[in-house]
């Protein structure tokens, strides 16, 4: 059904400009209501990340237990803006022996996972002789290494 509009512009030859305008806007209403999904599935690549962190070290010493730091992630994690603790399924914590992997399936910054790392070894006061450090390989590895307080010990006797 055409209206009035869309008749006088047919009469002037320009209808077709306004029947393309009107399916762009159409395609994009849709893409928007479909949302991040629209976008995957017209051949853009989903935006997923897996980031571990690696505790070896520390957990050999028993100075800090690998299942209070999954723990800690899981309670602490934003997803979205939304509220700490909510991951639904868009995060997973995951634990092996001495290693943390954090798998997203939206975006996630590798940065806020090393805050909280952060933030967990000062709450169990280790983070004086504990850092966060992203390893050579690999990049979206961290691990937990201590600093190296044996050459400042040097110093100091001199």
């Amino acid at each position: 059904m055409k209206g009035i509009y869309t008749r006088k512009l047919e009469k002037s030859g320009q209808g077709h400009q306004t029947e393309r305008r009107a399916a762009e806007v159409r395609r994009a209403r849709e893409e928007m209501s479909r949302g991040a999904s629209g976008v995957a599935a017209k051949g853009g690549k989903k935006k997923g990340s897996t980031f571990t962190i690696d505790c070896a070290k520390p957990v050999e010493d028993k100075i800090m237990e690998i299942a209070s730091l999954e723990k800690f992630l899981q309670e602490r994690i934003k997803v979205a803006g939304g509220k700490a603790g909510a991951l639904g399924d868009q995060v997973a914590v995951t634990r092996d022996k001495s290693k943390i992997t954090v798998t997203s399936e939206g975006p996630f910054s590798k940065r806020y996972l090393k805050y909280l790392t952060k933030k967990y070894l000062k709450k169990h006061n280790v983070r004086d002789w504990l850092r966060v450090i992203a390893s050579n390989k690999d990049r979206s590895v961290y691990e937990l290494r201590y600093f190296n307080i044996a050459e400042n010990e040097g110093e100091e006797e001199d």
